[in-house]
């Protein structure tokens, strides 16, 4: 092998819990709450879906529909899906909402797998390239840089920048493009067996890990690192 892709969320970092996320946006905007007030209402938003990189909603509404459908093709449809999701959940200060969508694009609102961090560089050390190849709608290259992984990244090939999508496997050759790599000696690391799957119509090796909490996932990137 000669570059590694990786996924993003839930394969080299995890999204905050609810509790954090709405947390950090109270004091954002100086909003208290009681809390039972802030139990249910972190309980709404988790149904509702309205966290980028949490759960998924139980149900998108039909005004949301095509927000939703593009939301990782488009920054703007991002936005607005995920704070039309954050909408359906009543919230005191009306600027809560948009305080909730810009923290979760903040470094802090993420953090690295234990393992990251020490695979990326020893992917370095191997000379071994490394792409990020995200379904995302906004530019996770500040998270990377805060967290002291950006140096050991060659690529960043991010859905709304191209707007296409994994599983489309031209997602995947751009990102081969970039590195100047063939994909038949590319492995491609996700958690979501159907979107990063898609590296396989190109000729990829595809590694599955599981998206599990930080503290519950250790080490299940360093595997990786034998299958080189």
């Amino acid at each position: 092998m000669t570059a590694v892709l990786f996924d993003f969320s839930g394969t080299l970092c995890r999204a905050e819990s609810i509790e954090s996320w709405l947390r950090a946006a109270l004091t954002t905007t100086g909003t208290t709450l009681s809390e039972p007030q802030f139990d249910s209402i972190a309980d709404a938003l988790e149904v509702a879906g309205a966290l980028p990189g949490g759960a998924e909603p139980n149900a998108v509404p039909e005004e949301l529909a095509g927000a939703w459908a593009e939301r990782d093709r488009d920054a703007a449809a991002h936005r607005a899906a995920y704070t039309g999701l954050a909408r359906q959940v009543p919230l005191p200060v009306d600027d809560l909402y948009d305080a909730l969508y810009d923290r979760h694009m903040a470094p802090a609102a993420w953090a690295p797998y234990p393992d990251a961090l020490p695979v990326l560089q020893e992917l370095r050390e191997r000379g071994i390239a490394v792409g990020i190849v995200s379904n995302i709608g906004w530019d996770l290259r500040p998270v990377f840089r805060e967290h002291g992984l950006d140096p050991y990244v060659d690529a960043y090939v991010l859905s709304y920048e191209h707007g296409i999508r994994k599983p489309d496997a031209g997602l995947f050759a751009l990102a081969c493009a970039e590195l100047g790599v063939e994909p038949g000696r590319t492995l491609m690391v996700g958690d979501d067996r159907a979107k990063d799957g898609g590296a396989a119509a190109i000729g990829c090796r595809v590694h599955f890990v599981d998206h599990l909490p930080v503290d519950a996932r250790p080490d299940a990137l360093l595997p990786v690192l034998d299958l080189l």
